[in-house]
């Protein structure tokens, strides 16, 4: 079998594009009139009025989905989905190409550890590291590949048959008649708009309570954009409507705000980590022991080989880890886990009431969840078991990085140490 072949290298790293919006890994790069970019929904932008109205007007869909190809020696492929856009490919074929050429692709531990150093004194958190997730997810699709097992397995084994999910979109009573098992929405105003938009915000979340009833769990995403103050007066004044948990309250920035909001409501359950990055982030957050479930994205964390570690600190806290969307991805990673109960469905239809590819039309047999489950049987293929579109519109990254920007100077063929110091080279 392939994937006991003693030698194994990279022979190959493409990347690509997406031509146009609604497919790949950028969950905003979507039409306009899109409930995720359209709608009232409360940002770490929305201290300025002219950018309350849509989210693409302060460029949340900026840079765009991008894709990877990773070849092996034998001719086998694994392919990936995140963002980064045209910046992504960049740093691919000028920085971390160089790891990955010639390696073993089985070797994702170590390849993770080489591209996240070599990139610290510019990366660390961001786009960065969103690029050597996706590279990371393909690596993994490539040695689910190679042995013929699907990545889950790679994981450890399923830990139950089937996946429950929740539903994060604007309506919670469709989520509900959908099949879902909870809903999640977008808080719509923040701080900036005063005592009004607090008093709209409670009137939306009452409405939203009393379709689906005291008994379905309803949540609460407020994508960085609120600070310790209002978060204590909101989620005091929305007591009686049983929010089962206020997600994302606080910029990335302040997680010590965490232990104050704690303080304030010790029995309310606050959630974060979208936005958070590498086992280094969340290290903080986990000992702080002031969060009750961690959401990291897999498409922006550090891939499938970063998940694990943080999931593994999460465990010994006895915190459970529900990642943020990411599609099938997520799903392989969360059906091994026994510290994840359950994981998101980002709505991606128009207006949230219907269910659809959370990729769009980038693969042709994406497993979607029906009436709120996916059985597991639906993730038994080799690697992610995603199938490329072949009409799916690619651009390569090659064609972006014509001509090919200056290279760096070329390191010495042979430099002492000593040299080294004397030349200043150090």
């Amino acid at each position: 079998m392939a994937g006991r072949t003693r030698s194994l290298q990279i022979t190959q790293v493409k990347t690509f594009i997406i031509e146009g919006v609604g497919s790949g890994g950028d969950y905003h790069n979507v039409k306009g009139g899109h409930w995720l970019i359209d709608s009232p929904i409360s940002t770490p932008m929305s201290g300025w009025e002219k950018y309350r109205a849509s989210r693409t007007s302060w460029g949340i869909n900026v840079l765009g989905s991008f894709c990877v190809e990773i070849e092996a020696s034998d001719g086998t492929k694994g392919f990936a989905t995140g963002f980064g856009g045209p910046p992504a490919c960049w740093l691919v074929k000028q920085h971390f190409e160089r790891f990955l050429i010639g390696a073993d692709p089985r070797n994702t531990n170590s390849l993770f550890e080489q591209i996240y150093r070599a990139s610290i004194f510019y990366g660390r958190k961001g786009l960065p590291v969103a690029v050597i997730s996706v590279i990371d997810l393909a690596l993994w699709d490539l040695k689910g590949k190679l042995w013929n097992e699907p990545v889950y397995r790679l994981l450890g084994g399923n830990t139950r048959d089937r996946l429950s999910f929740y539903c994060t979109g604007p309506e919670p009573a469709a989520a509900k008649q959908m099949g879902f098992v909870g809903a999640k929405v977008p808080l719509p105003y923040g701080p900036d708009e005063g005592q009004a938009g607090l008093r709209k915000n409670i009137e939306f979340l009452r409405k939203h309570r009393d379709s689906v009833g005291t008994d379905f769990p309803l949540r609460v995403d407020c994508y960085m954009s609120l600070n310790v103050p209002y978060t204590i007066q909101l989620v005091k004044a929305c007591e009686d409507l049983d929010i089962d948990w206020w997600e994302e309250c606080l910029t990335p920035d302040d997680p010590d705000g965490f232990e104050q909001l704690k303080r304030a409501h010790p029995t309310v359950r606050f959630t974060t980590g979208e936005h958070e990055y590498s086992r280094y982030g969340f290290r903080k957050l986990i000992e702080g022991r002031n969060l009750d479930i961690l959401q990291p994205d897999v498409m922006w964390v550090g891939g499938m080989t970063e998940l694990q570690r943080i999931s593994a600190m999460a465990s010994a806290y006895d915190i459970p880890v529900v990642p943020h969307a990411s599609g099938p991805y997520s799903y392989h990673f969360v059906v091994s886990q026994p510290n994840s109960p359950f994981q998101e469905y980002l709505a991606n239809s128009p207006d949230g009431k219907s269910v659809l590819p959370v990729f769009g039309d980038l693969f042709v047999n994406e497993p979607i969840p029906r009436r709120g489950y996916l059985s597991v049987s639906e993730l038994d293929r080799p690697g992610f078991g995603l199938e490329l579109n072949p009409n799916a519109r690619l651009i390569s990254g090659d064609q972006l990085l014509t001509p090919s920007p200056q290279k760096g100077l070329e390191p010495p063929a042979s430099v002492s140490g000593d040299e080294a110091v004397m030349s200043g080279d150090y």
